[in-house]
């Protein structure tokens, strides 16, 4: 059992691709090696083969990397499922995994972030959760984003060790910031949804 990371850019037009594509790759490298694990195409959009248990994490990751830089967002579709056959590039690769993330991308429309499982009441749960993360994820500001990405990747960090790595005065100003950004929600969906996928094995 895999999850499939499939996304795009939004408004990728609006800045040089040399702006943000090093920041994407950089992330995409940290769990896998490129074409097999992951690969980028179509110049805006990629996709990413991840432990299931991993996938939301992984995709909250990728959004903050991506709206660290202003006018652009990433849509997001996690598909979960079995991989039958892996091929030397992932575009090439099949299975249920890459089905779902297909499936899931194409019926996100107006929302950023979605997932499909094979199991009916995850979905339904995900369905109601996913939409309320993105209340507060949407609105990340470039700031918010670096502060929470810096955070996510850093999870034994506390926020004076915070402050030092990414230059800011005060920790009452990563503090302000997390608190902005709904890390702590976060955290807690992220650890919710690591508790239920388990449950289903």
């Amino acid at each position: 059992m895999k999850a499939v990371i499939t996304g795009d850019i939004m408004h990728s037009r609006k800045l040089a691709s040399a702006v943000w594509l090093a920041d994407l790759k950089a992330v995409l490298n940290s769990y896998g090696s490129e074409p097999k694990d992951w690969e980028i195409y179509r110049g805006d959009s990629f996709q990413l083969v991840v432990p299931v248990e991993d996938a939301l994490e992984i995709a909250l990751l990728i959004k903050a990397t991506i709206k660290q830089h202003k006018a652009l967002d990433a849509r997001i579709a996690i598909g979960v499922g079995t991989i039958d056959y892996n091929a030397d590039k992932i575009t090439e690769s099949n299975g249920v995994a890459f089905i779902n993330s297909g499936e899931c991308f194409e019926a996100l429309k107006k929302q950023t972030l979605g997932i499909k499982t094979p199991w009916t009441g995850f979905n339904s749960a995900f369905e109601v959760i996913i939409p309320l993360l993105l209340l507060v994820a949407d609105n990340w500001t470039s700031t918010s984003a670096e502060i929470l990405k810096k955070a996510l990747e850093n999870p034994g960090v506390n926020q004076n060790q915070l402050a030092t790595a990414l230059n800011r005065k005060s920790q009452s100003s990563i503090s302000s910031s997390l608190k902005r950004a709904g890390y702590e929600e976060i955290k807690n969906t992220i650890a919710f949804y690591k508790q239920e996928i388990k449950k289903q094995w």
